[in-house]
């Protein structure tokens, strides 16, 4: 007995040591926070922090469907549990209320709440680090500016050991500097200007860059595509013109598709349209320039030819036409050839034939929505057909469209249609 309580002392201790040795290291850079606020807000800085939190698209975190704007509480999947955003009102006993803006720049570049703890970085507070303290005043300025709401913060609901500081800590040792604006001296400013909206308050990578076991992205992988953990969306690579590179697109197609959803080569469904309906789609016409310019000059992924696709048999084409004549050529054309302005064209659509089929199966089963935006007020739907058709169809259609008008891809089995609804309880 003597042996395991002392065996369990010596861990204890340990783990202390490695606490404190890791609180340390993540205290390193963080500057004495001034003992009383010192930020002078005007409707200037107010206004001008509500359309730097749009651009971070602030609220879809941060608020509950029917909740009151910034009051927190909505819950966050991730692979480790799940994360609650919390109350970013002025109240002074949920919210931010009793903070400062020294605190709130604490948080968003170091990634420590208030009261010293270490946030999830499910708060993209790796983004942020980059966010200027300028604009980070403005933010906190407005957010101080919304209605107080006394919504109480809900608890985590993560799973031992990610739930401790100690491996919060570890965690940040590993993935975690706290950074600044990257200025390329030998870029243009509007250059500039993108890289700082798209790595900083736009968090792009967050979503479009790989993650590992332990949840986090390497800039070496950064806008390569990944697939959004627990949501199960793709976010296609950023930097491969078969994916969703712009690199040659036209300047002017980018900010369409940045401000109104849609474009000439494509449109955005899933996450990615309620990122431009919450977000983007506020971006002034400056700033939604800057961002494509950046975008655009993305180096590009350097990828071997892919295989010749294997020829699907002909039983599952001729399916699938059949699915297709019945279900979707009313609107998207006999030769896949769309509706321009309407429903788009699925022959050449480099979406439908990406090398991850997860996308085009999620948008059969669930439907696809544009998002209504002030370019484009009333966009066109498609309808969700998983009451309507089985696993089985559903492959044929999807292999069917990935290989008819001159597309090729891989086909898609029925275990991947079956593995999608599985995954939201469909």
């Amino acid at each position: 007995m003597k042996r395991i309580l002392w065996t369990l002392s010596s861990v204890l201790a340990a783990l202390g040591v490695i606490a404190a040795v890791l609180l340390t290291l993540n205290l390193r850079g963080e500057e004495p926070l001034p003992a009383a606020e010192t930020l002078q807000s005007t409707p200037e800085l107010v206004q001008r922090g509500e359309y730097l939190a749009r651009v971070g698209n602030c609220m879809a975190c941060h608020t509950t469907q029917g909740g009151a704007p910034f009051a927190g509480g909505r819950g966050i999947e991730t692979p480790f549990g799940v994360v609650h955003s919390s109350n970013l009102t002025p109240d002074k006993a949920h919210g931010l209320g009793a903070w400062t803006s020294a605190e709130f720049w604490r948080a968003m570049h170091h990634g420590r709440s208030k009261d010293g703890r270490l946030l999830y970085p499910a708060f993209p507070y790796p983004n942020y680090t980059e966010v200027t303290r300028e604009d980070s005043d403005a933010i906190f300025a407005f957010l101080q500016s919304v209605p107080a709401a006394a919504d109480t913060n809900r608890p985590h609901a993560l799973r031992f050991p990610v739930n401790t500081q100690v491996a919060l800590g570890v965690w940040r040792a590993l993935f975690f500097t706290p950074g600044a604006p990257q200025h390329e001296p030998t870029q243009t400013a509007e250059y500039n200007r993108g890289a700082y909206l798209v790595n900083g308050l736009g968090h792009c990578t967050a979503c479009h860059t790989p993650r590992n076991a332990l949840g986090a992205t390497t800039d070496a992988q950064a806008f390569t595509g990944g697939l959004i953990p627990v949501q199960n969306w793709y976010a296609p690579a950023l930097n491969a013109a078969a994916e969703a590179g712009v690199k040659e697109w036209a300047t002017d197609d980018v900010v369409a598709l940045l401000k109104t959803g849609v474009a000439p080569h494509g449109s955005v469904l899933g996450p990615m349209a309620e990122v431009v309906f919450r977000s983007t789609q506020y971006l002034s016409d400056a700033d939604a320039r800057a961002m494509a310019v950046y975008l655009q000059a993305l180096p590009q992924q350097n990828r071997t030819a892919p295989a010749p696709p294997v020829v699907p048999p002909s039983a599952t084409m001729d399916r699938g036409a059949k699915v297709y004549e019945q279900q979707c050529a009313q609107c998207h054309g006999d030769k896949g050839q769309g509706e321009a302005g309407a429903f788009p064209a699925l022959a050449g659509h480099r979406a439908v034939t990406l090398s991850d089929p997860t996308n085009l199966v999620r948008v059969v089963l669930q439907g696809g929505y544009l998002p209504a935006t002030a370019g484009n007020p009333r966009p066109h739907g498609m309808p969700p057909f998983q009451q309507f058709l089985s696993d089985e169809e559903v492959a044929a259609v999807t292999t069917f469209v990935r290989n008819s008008w001159g597309n090729q891809a891989p086909g898609v089995g029925t275990i991947e249609v079956y593995r999608a609804r599985e995954r939201r309880g469909m």
